[in-house]
């Protein structure tokens, strides 16, 4: 099994329907760790090479300022497959 098949394992996608919160098949996700999104698959599918590599700023209740905040990841240098919490902003 590879990364892939095992990111389609588990997993709920951010930003999915709740009704149908798992991965698809055909495209591109990274695995979201720590913070207040940790655990969740965010779908990178048409993302360029830049924008992988800034990573993103999600926006999310979750976050220390809560309604409006952003939960920030970035790539993890060794293992770009998965972006780690580097804090959040309003």
């Amino acid at each position: 099994m590879d990364d892939e098949d095992e990111l389609l394992l588990r997993g709920r996608v951010y930003g999915a329907d709740h009704d149908d919160p798992g991965p698809r098949p055909g495209r591109a996700y990274r695995e979201l760790c720590g913070g207040p999104l940790d655990g969740l698959l965010l779908d990178v599918t048409g993302w360029d090479a830049e924008q992988l590599a800034d990573g993103a700023a999600l926006p999310t209740e979750l976050s220390r300022f809560g309604g409006g905040g952003r939960a920030h990841y970035e790539p993890r240098p060794a293992d770009p497959g998965r972006w780690d919490w580097a804090g959040d902003t309003q």
